[in-house]
């Protein structure tokens, strides 16, 4: 008798966590809904972790309005600027393995003079380019290497800002592109192979790349922009690649993968990096990168805004959550929005993917709006 009524006592217990976790996963709901509700926006998918786990997912409307598909936990996202938080722990394993060191100049490997006209005895260093601190400028695009180069680009002063190297931060999508660069010199590998082979594969994660010809494209979440006050889908987002690959050298071509925001993912395995970012480089077992340079890349270099900062690779935000300071990135490009940002210590995370906003939905009114909503829900209410 006693036995049965221990039996009855456990299954009781476990209905209600079950419950619990159910009527967390309804708030969770609702909580999304009336934060989106505030937006315009195409789909949406968002992944939650807390003490070291994926705890929630979720979808919400449309992977494709012309074919008025819905969102599924499998689709592919194209994710923008979080993008750097990959390219910037494939460098940071390169250094690890001693190719190079953080405060060599970049020109040693490229083979061809990066330098400010402005301050043409000041190198410009791998860390420079993670920090954002490099003087490099978008001013000039950064799909092109060439526009570097003075006897090609006639405006290449055009490419750097009118301050010394180290001196500021300047978010600069160029630096990027040309890590993409450099992490091919150093490996030795294409970039996309580079990042799959030591990087996404060892943890599990199959479907994802920086190439979108090696993806299953019918999972590819369609990407809007807002124009004319209707959605027109932004078709780029998910151009191929094929035909520009057909003499890639390395050390040349890496843009065409766009090191700076290339990477396809879905949000659930999008939680499984920031789980292992989380976690200092180590998942289910597996190290990527070492405790020590995982802490290194969190440490700030430069303030950013208000108070925010940039370490290398990835920022670190005090003002996101109220009394909290998260780690992670943001990213937007095409009418997309995305973010990741986790408490190392605390075990918590939100990853947020959206593939078509307005520009009302811009990153400092969605993404706190959305992070502090499943912060209340699953961290603060236990």
């Amino acid at each position: 008798m006693k036995k049965i009524n221990l039996i009855i006592i456990t299954v009781i217990c476990c209905l209600s966590f079950a419950g619990c976790s159910a009527n967390q996963n309804q708030q969770a709901d609702e909580a999304l809904n009336n934060v989106l509700n505030k937006y315009k926006y195409v789909g949406f998918a968002v992944a939650v972790v807390n003490d070291n786990k994926i705890i929630y997912s979720n979808e919400f409307g449309l992977k494709n309005l012309e074919t008025q598909e819905k969102t599924a936990k499998d689709n592919l996202f194209r994710i923008a600027s979080i993008s750097k938080t990959f390219t910037s722990t494939a460098i940071m394993q390169l250094c690890e393995q001693g190719k190079f060191n953080l405060d060599d100049d970049i020109s040693d490997a490229l083979g061809y003079s990066v330098r400010n006209p402005k301050f043409p005895d000041a190198k410009i260093t791998y860390k420079m380019l993670l920090s954002h601190t490099s003087s490099l400028s978008d001013a000039e695009g950064y799909f092109d290497y060439d526009i570097l180069k003075p006897e090609i680009n006639k405006n290449y002063g055009n490419a750097y800002w009118d301050y010394a190297p180290s001196e500021k931060y300047n978010y600069c999508n160029l630096g990027f592109n040309l890590l993409g660069a450099l992490i091919e010199i150093h490996s030795g590998l294409r970039f996309d192979i580079y990042v799959r082979q030591n990087i996404l594969l060892p943890l599990g994660i199959n479907d994802a790349g920086f190439n979108i010809d090696s993806l299953d494209n019918t999972k590819f979440a369609n990407i809007y922009t807002w124009q004319d006050s209707a959605w027109t889908e932004s078709k780029d987002a998910y151009k191929s690649r094929a035909a520009e690959m057909e003499n890639y050298t390395l050390g040349k071509n890496a843009i065409l993968f766009s090191p700076t925001g290339g990477m396809k993912i879905s949000a659930v395995n999008l939680a499984k990096w920031m789980l292992c970012r989380m976690n200092y480089g180590t998942l289910d077992g597996v190290q990527i990168i070492s405790e020590k340079t995982s802490k290194q890349m969190f440490t700030p270099v430069e303030p950013t805004k208000g108070k925010s900062s940039y370490g290398l690779g990835i920022m670190v935000s005090t003002e996101l959550v109220k009394g909290d300071t998260l780690v992670g990135h943001t990213g937007g490009a095409y009418g997309l929005t995305s973010a990741m940002f986790f408490n190392p210590d605390k075990k918590f995370g939100v990853v947020m993917i959206t593939n078509g906003s307005t520009p009302i939905n811009s990153e400092d009114k969605i993404i706190p709006d959305v992070v502090n909503a499943m912060y209340d829900v699953f961290k603060k209410k236990k």
